[in-house]
């Protein structure tokens, strides 16, 4: 099976800039989880019109089968996020697709279908055991567990757009009271089900999507069957356009899923969503196209690719 750059980037372990603090935050029987932190560099504005900037909660790529939660694919966007005025935390979560082999034929891809859902949930499950720990640790730690943005890259933007749905669905568990994210940033992320259709039952935060229109890893639409499969950027969208909530999705022409390692390309898009929608309040939508020749690209992943 061949491995692409992209991939093989997200797994790094090399480190240029130095995390100021790790903590455990969880212990779980196949391993332990830990955090890292970043702190905002000094002197760098940490308001936006009076209010605070929020803290970016990131959960790394790689499939559900690879990747570090501080790898050095990522050290400039946190240089960047720290520079203008906004702390990081970085995490573990359990890779639930990891040593997984999928069957061909229908059969293979159902149940591959649910351990995707299966790992989804508990990636979920430890971003909600790393929010419960901020919250828990505020004064040592120093970030304020009210003030979360979460974002994620690939794998990790399903997960952080799978938890804050299940938070408006009254489904989430281990959280603090009453808490939900300041925001969401998904770069090329969807939602996982084998239940069908995901359906919004309240306004989530502002979410902010970056997705390629030909991004054969993780759906731009949706894609599946018998109610099993993953609904993407373009899919959900529609659904927050019914329920009048604020988002800004930015659609790639013809990109492939090179859009979840934009998270440094695309500073600027970034920084108008976390100071406005985010950091202002203001109620913004956004709906754009992109055709831009000079993004980087590290080829056409596809799931095949990855497993």
């Amino acid at each position: 099976m061949k491995k692409l750059f992209f991939l093989l980037a997200l797994s790094f372990a090399t480190l240029s800039l130095s995390a100021q603090d790790t903590y455990l935050f969880a212990q779980r029987d196949t391993c332990s989880l830990y955090l890292d932190v970043y702190d905002v560099t000094s002197g760098a504005e940490t308001s936006y019109l009076g209010n605070p900037k929020p803290t970016v909660l990131f959960v790394f790529g790689g499939g559900f089968v690879s990747g570090e939660r501080s790898s050095d694919f990522y050290q400039e966007w946190f240089k960047t996020l720290n520079d203008n005025g906004y702390a990081v935390v970085t995490i573990d979560y359990r890779l639930g697709m990891k040593g997984y082999k999928v069957q061909k034929g229908l059969s293979g891809l159902l149940k591959a279908a649910e351990r995707f859902k299966l790992a989804q949930e508990v990636a979920v499950e430890d971003v909600y055991s790393a929010v419960a720990f901020l919250a828990a640790n505020q004064d040592e730690v120093g970030i304020d567990p009210s003030n979360l943005v979460i974002a994620g890259s690939s794998a990790g933007a399903i997960t952080a757009l799978a938890a804050e749905y299940k938070i408006v669905n009254g489904e989430a568990a281990g959280l603090p009271e009453g808490f939900n994210f300041k925001g969401v940033m998904s770069f090329a992320g969807g939602i996982l089900s084998d239940t069908g259709a995901p359906k919004y039952k309240a306004k989530p935060c502002p979410i902010l999507f970056l997705h390629g229109t030909a991004d054969g890893a993780v759906a731009y639409n949706k894609v599946g069957g018998l109610g099993k499969g993953i609904w993407g950027s373009n899919y959900l969208v529609k659904q927050l356009d019914k329920l009048g909530a604020d988002y800004c999705i930015y659609r790639f022409t013809d990109r492939t899923h090179d859009v979840a390692g934009y998270m440094q390309a695309c500073w600027s898009l970034e920084k108008d969503f976390l100071e406005k929608n985010v950091t202002q309040g203001a109620h913004r939508v956004v709906d754009a196209v992109v055709d831009d020749a000079s993004l980087p690209s590290w080829g056409n992943i596809t799931t095949d690719d990855i497993y």
